[in-house]
């Protein structure tokens, strides 16, 4: 079964700006979002501002994708507390999200041998003291892309 899979970190608020959560914790996000930018018609839909770390590297189980995310923003723990919670003050917070899609043929590794097995995952101390230091909330984002059958 085809997987694609990927894992974000992000800071997210209706008042703070990604630039100035980046001003603030001293590191380049790899994503932004910028609050009213999805829609512009009929009229603006308001969403969060988000600052987020990004692991996309294929081949990698989703624990491997956190891993990475977080070996980038441990050496920040604090001021990502910091902002974290003064976010969660405003209604803003913290989220680390895992996205996987099954049946995901267009993104499917063709032809890679000995792919690992990409199923199962854990996350081990160091990222649940993290994720509670931080007041993260988890999201794990699943999805069947296998075409349905026509029922008729």
């Amino acid at each position: 079964m085809p997987l694609h899979q990927y894992a974000y970190f992000a800071l997210f608020s209706r008042h703070t700006s990604a630039d100035d959560m980046t001003s603030q914790l001293g590191i380049t996000p790899d994503e932004v979002a910028v609050r009213g930018s999805r829609f512009t018609e009929p009229a603006v839909v308001p969403v969060d501002h988000a600052w987020m770390v990004v692991c996309r590297d294929p081949g990698l189980r989703v624990d491997e994708q956190i891993t990475r995310i977080l070996d980038r923003l441990q050496p920040h723990t604090e001021r990502v507390c910091a902002l974290a919670a003064h976010l969660a003050s405003t209604g803003g917070g913290a989220v680390l999200n895992v996205v996987r899609y099954f049946n995901d043929i267009e993104h499917a590794q063709q032809g890679v041998a000995d792919t690992p097995n990409l199923f199962g995952w854990h996350l081990d101390r160091r990222i649940l003291d993290f994720l509670r230091a931080t007041g993260v909330e988890l999201g794990i984002d699943e999805y069947d892309m296998a075409e349905k059958e026509d029922a008729r």
